[in-house]
């Protein structure tokens, strides 16, 4: 949510002003070798991500319990001698 809203408070030029900050901060050369950092990062949190979400699922399947089946007609147990 607040990334769209940065989005729309920001116009081309402030934009413009950003990039040349951080190119000014960094310099050319450091700038892939932060965004490669950044990749190798949002690869190893997706992968994560991915085996945990196998994990849980692993988890249910196995707790999961066997279905018992039902008995669908009912017998009435009440006579009138128990009222």
């Amino acid at each position: 949510m607040l990334l769209v809203v940065l989005l729309n408070v920001l116009s081309a030029p402030d934009w413009l002003l950003i990039l040349l900050v951080v190119i000014l901060l960094f310099g050319g050369k450091k700038i892939p070798e932060l965004m490669r950092g950044l990749g190798e990062g949002v690869r190893e949190f997706n992968a994560a991500k991915a085996n945990l979400k196998s994990e849980i699922e692993d988890g249910m399947k196995k707790d999961k319990p066997a279905q018992v089946p039902t008995n669908t007609t009912s017998t009435n147990t009440t006579t009138a001698d128990s009222k």
